[in-house]
């Protein structure tokens, strides 16, 4: 490329090309963000932090999409394509129980147990490549997003007019998988995360007491009888070639250790991956509570809500992502037909208005560095396998905008 190439113009020239100082700087980020958790629509640090490191790059930012969601966009040459790399910003409301652990979250009951400080970090790196190396020809586009842990973030920040505001061609995104080996990839055509959708379900009786039982309408009783007969609907009426999750995961009661409670609430999610298999799901769950509370003359309500929609990658983005990751990684740590996980991540959203592609980066397997479970209190990124997804996010960008 010539002197006055346009990328060259806008961004300073940078010495990153030390593996060293690269990985260094990949870490560091990653533990100031591990620091300053903040969950869903208040990641207002973190969003500060990533932002600011884009425009030391170079790039300009347009924040307050979606809330404290924002864009920065590179462009080079005179590419006509764009494709986009997105990252989630958010924490959970889990307190970390890692004492020793050196970037302790600071913030009390939140920490980054799900590995976003670990995607932005990456999504920088990439950046920090792009920009040096400048070996593509189009444009990039970082996508910041807030919210991802409750479904509502993408929506968000298409409901505020990003791809209007900010068109792509394609969109590409991963995250880390605890059990997989650290640093290999994988994704695949088609459905590579379910749906989910949330249930509330309020089961009313009589309450009385304990000694006498004949006098009450035991909601425990016929609550516990909905939780057993839901784990039919999966066996018993959905094709069983076809995935399907119900999980019930709380059960809440006004009752005390010597009186039978007037209500109990079950709580819960269940996941699939067709609007025809949630329909059914719904359908016969509302039935089964509905059905065994008139039996034993109580009253119920069931509340259903669609919080996160399939996440279905597409055929041709596959393609580029699997060639980016072989170049990367390696092909025997590329699994380009990876099985599909009952897990849901909001990028789903995002696919529905976009081409794209979602991809899994291993984070190692149990026992070893990386291994502990996603949403565990003791959780942590693993931080040998950040330049791996850097690498890879800005492979895609060099792939499918050849310079």
């Amino acid at each position: 490329m010539s002197a006055s190439h346009p990328c060259k113009e806008r961004v300073p020239t940078m010495n990153y090309s030390s593996k060293e100082h690269f990985e260094h700087e990949l870490t560091r980020w990653r533990h100031v963000l591990h620091r300053i958790p903040e969950t869903g629509f208040e990641e207002y640090d973190t969003s500060a932090f990533a932002a600011s490191v884009l425009e030391r790059l170079g790039l300009p930012v347009t924040r307050g999409i979606g809330g404290t969601g924002f864009v920065a966009s590179l462009s080079c040459g005179n590419g006509t394509g764009i494709v986009a790399i997105r990252a989630e910003m958010d924490a959970l409301n889990i307190h970390e129980q890692a004492p020793t652990r050196a970037y302790v979250s600071l913030r009390e009951g939140k920490s980054h147990a799900c590995g976003h400080d670990g995607h932005m970090s990456m999504a920088l790196g990439a950046a920090m490549l792009l920009c040096e190396r400048r070996n593509f020809n189009g444009t990039v586009r970082f996508i910041f997003q807030p919210g991802e842990e409750h479904g509502r973030g993408a929506k968000a920040m298409i409901a505020d007019g990003l791809f209007e505001r900010f068109p792509v061609d394609e969109i590409y995104g991963l995250h880390n998988i605890p059990g997989m080996a650290a640093g290999t990839i994988a994704t695949r055509a088609g459905g590579i995360m379910a749906s989910e959708d949330n249930f509330v379900i309020r089961v009313t009786g009589r309450g009385g007491h304990a000694a006498r039982p004949h006098m009450a309408v035991d909601p425990i009783v016929i609550a516990a009888e909905i939780v057993l007969a839901l784990q039919t609907v999966v066996s018993r009426s959905v094709d069983p070639g076809v995935p399907a999750v119900i999980s019930c995961t709380e059960i809440l009661t006004d009752g005390i250790r010597n009186a039978i409670p007037g209500y109990v609430v079950i709580k819960g999610d269940t996941r699939s991956y067709t609007p025809a298999v949630q329909q059914l799901l719904e359908a016969r769950m509302r039935a089964i509570c509905v059905g065994i509370c008139a039996a034993h003359g109580a009253e119920c309500t069931v509340e259903y809500t669609h919080e996160f929609v399939p996440t279905v990658n597409t055929p041709s983005c596959v393609s580029t992502a699997v060639t980016a990751a072989t170049a990367v990684a390696g092909a025997a740590n590329v699994d380009g037909n990876v099985a599909p996980m009952m897990i849901s991540e909001d990028f789903g959203a995002f696919l529905q208005v976009v081409p794209g592609n979602f991809a899994f980066l291993g984070n190692g397997m149990a026992g070893e560095q990386g291994g502990t479970p996603l949403h565990n209190s003791a959780y942590d990124f693993n931080d040998a396998v950040l330049p791996v997804g850097a690498r890879y996010l800005a492979e895609i960008v060099r792939t499918k905008l050849p310079a």
